[in-house]
């Protein structure tokens, strides 16, 4: 019989089984994954950079405004003042954020460094991180930057060379001494939040330990850590207005030198606020832009 089906041109039927399961129609509507590599936040990212791009242009359109203006004649005496010290005012807020910078890389590496260590198998070596981590997280931040400025020498001496140690460094140490701790905590807890399951599977198939954290763990904690890691720096960089306490020539002191050279109660006033309004634009984008991040991960 099947002789004649096959004869004749006829399909031979074939015999019932479970049907297949068509992975596309689960996939989400959108453009085709290519195999380079992409930023995961790429949208976010774009919307930093504009806001970075876009506090330049205003200040620029208020510099021109201002200029002409008080060449009209019709500026109040406080704002011509506020404007003759803008300048200084943006290069002291340039001070913040450079050391901001280098504290937060200064205290991202050494805190990667004591997160690690915090997962030792080593009881000795988890009480010694624990500690270090329990002593700068509840340490205050202004009592870590006089202990850095007076515990370290003032200039450093080898052989018959000297070379100056200025303030600026000895308060990046004193603000990356407690930014180390924090990343230390957001690492480990980034590790610790990964299933075991994910270990226990990429195991299974082979992969050495350094394969597993490099491919498998790192990516997803990259991603955990970045919303926490710049809540940090924001919080860093408003901690930097207290190094014109130890002499460091920043935004805070420089809004002090030009209040004391006016001498006039509401450019005092005017200064200072003007101080809390660079502060704030420069910190509240970040604040943003990790609400985005935290929104975007629960998501996904």
């Amino acid at each position: 019989m099947a002789n004649d089906l096959t004869l004749r041109g006829e399909a031979t039927p074939t015999p019932a089984g479970p049907a297949r399961r068509d992975d596309t129609a689960d996939r989400a509507p959108g453009p085709a994954r290519s195999g380079a590599w992409r930023w995961p936040w790429s949208r976010a990212a774009g919307r930093g950079v504009l806001l970075a791009l876009a506090l330049p242009a205003l200040l620029a359109a208020v510099a021109v405004a201002g200029y002409a203006l008080d060449t009209a004649g019709v500026v109040p005496d406080v704002l011509r003042h506020l404007w003759r010290w803008a300048p200084a005012l943006l290069l002291g807020l340039g001070v913040n954020v450079g050391l901001s910078v280098l504290a937060m890389a200064l205290g991202t590496l050494l805190g990667l460094f004591v997160g690690a260590l915090s997962l030792s198998p080593l009881r000795a070596v988890r009480s010694l991180t624990r500690g270090y981590v329990q002593v700068f997280r509840n340490a205050p931040i202004l009592v870590l930057i006089y202990f850095t400025t007076y515990v370290f020498p003032f200039e450093l001496r080898l052989f018959s060379w000297s070379v100056a140690f200025p303030d600026w460094i000895k308060v990046v140490i004193g603000l990356a001494l407690p930014a180390s701790a924090n990343v230390a905590e957001i690492f480990r807890g980034a590790i610790q939040s990964i299933p075991g399951a994910q270990w226990e599977a990429a195991q299974s198939l082979a992969f050495r330990r350094s394969q597993i954290f490099r491919m498998i763990v790192l990516p997803q904690c990259v991603r955990r850590m970045l919303p926490p890691w710049m809540n940090l720096y924001a919080s860093i960089t408003m901690s930097t207005a207290l190094a014109s306490l130890v002499g460091v020539h920043d935004l805070v002191d420089t809004a002090t030198v030009a209040s004391n050279t006016v001498a006039r109660t509401d450019f005092t006033i005017c200064v200072y606020f003007t101080m809390l309004v660079l502060f704030f634009a420069y910190c509240y984008p970040i604040s943003r832009w990790t609400r985005r991040l935290e929104a975007r991960h629960v998501r996904h």
